[in-house]
């Protein structure tokens, strides 16, 4: 059964899904996405990775701050849309939109529901060591990510997982996922949310990103790699903050305080934590580009040293 669409999505994450609808039977009428936003150096104002999608294929754009004025309702309810597919939109909508849409609102979400409802779910399943995640196909509701689930993929978290690297894989499956429920939707069934697995997934501040050497090398080894390709983990060196693109979890020990260089070689940084030592692989300074270790040093060999300390 084709349906007519209205489109929600803003990051680079919604892309793949747009792109699939377009290609279906079903016709997209319609696609709302963020307002711009000001980025890079200049601060100039920038489309969403959905936006230029869209206009890339002449489909009508919406961006609305919000659904609070009467204006933006009305404009949604004139689309006449049978369903409005949302993924990864960032505005939490009213019941007065998910009321409109003749078949209601369904969300392709980035975690096995209930586990990690929210805005972080890649970069949570990374930090809490999680073993697999996937895509969840839901019904929208108020609260958010609680509706009934109508199909779940699953996808294993490899060991070198970033949470970019995490995010592209599942870009990848929610396209899929989304055309094999709309191919029997409205009557496909749905299940229930277990409330006592609920977990949440918050919108992850830049501050977070702050390596603290008393926790696990474990617990950051992950923190380096969920923060991947954004906020980057951080740490201090000689008051200049340095981001940490790539480390590796060792859990020899020393007596030396967390934070203290152990050693310094082509190999990494060896740094000691909480409980075990963190490698540092690659490395930024301020004003410099990101490069591996071996590639610092040679270049800033006097700069780091044995029992000089982070943090």
């Amino acid at each position: 059964m084709a349906h007519r669409i209205v489109f929600a999505g803003t990051p680079e994450f919604a892309v793949p899904v747009l792109e699939a609808l377009m290609k279906s039977e079903h016709e997209v009428v319609a696609v709302y996405t963020q307002p711009d936003r000001p980025a890079g150096r200049g601060r100039s104002l920038m489309p969403s990775s959905v936006k230029a999608s869209a206009l890339s294929h002449g489909l009508p754009v919406c961006q609305p701050d919000n659904f609070k004025e009467a204006e933006s309702v009305a404009t949604l309810n004139a689309w006449n849309a049978d369903v409005m597919v949302v993924a990864a939109y960032g505005l939490l909508l009213p019941q007065s939109v998910l009321d409109i849409p003749r078949h209601g609102c369904i969300n392709v979400h980035a975690s096995l529901l209930p586990r990690w409802r929210g805005a972080s779910p890649i970069q949570q399943v990374i930090l809490h060591g999680d073993s697999e995640t996937g895509i969840t196909i839901m019904a929208m509701v108020k609260a958010m990510d609680a509706g009934d689930m109508y199909h779940q993929v699953s996808c294993p978290i490899l060991a070198n997982d970033t949470a970019g690297s995490l995010h592209d894989r599942l870009a990848g499956l929610g396209p899929n996922a989304l055309l094999d429920v709309l191919s029997r939707y409205p009557s496909c069934k749905a299940a229930s949310q277990d409330q006592s697995l609920v977990t949440h997934a918050p919108k992850i501040k830049k501050q977070e990103a702050a390596l603290d050497w008393t926790k696990s090398a474990f617990e950051l080894e992950r923190a380096v790699r969920a923060y991947v390709p954004w906020p980057v983990a951080y740490t201090h060196y000689e008051g200049e903050r340095c981001r940490i693109y790539e480390a590796e979890c060792l859990m020899e020990s020393s007596d030396q305080a967390p934070g203290v260089v152990l050693a310094v070689s082509a190999d990494g940084i060896d740094v000691q934590c909480g409980e075990g030592k963190l490698r540092i692989k690659r490395i930024q300074w301020p004003g410099g580009k990101i490069m591996t270790v071996d590639s610092w040093l040679n270049a800033h060999a006097k700069k780091l040293f044995k029992g000089s300390r982070f943090g």
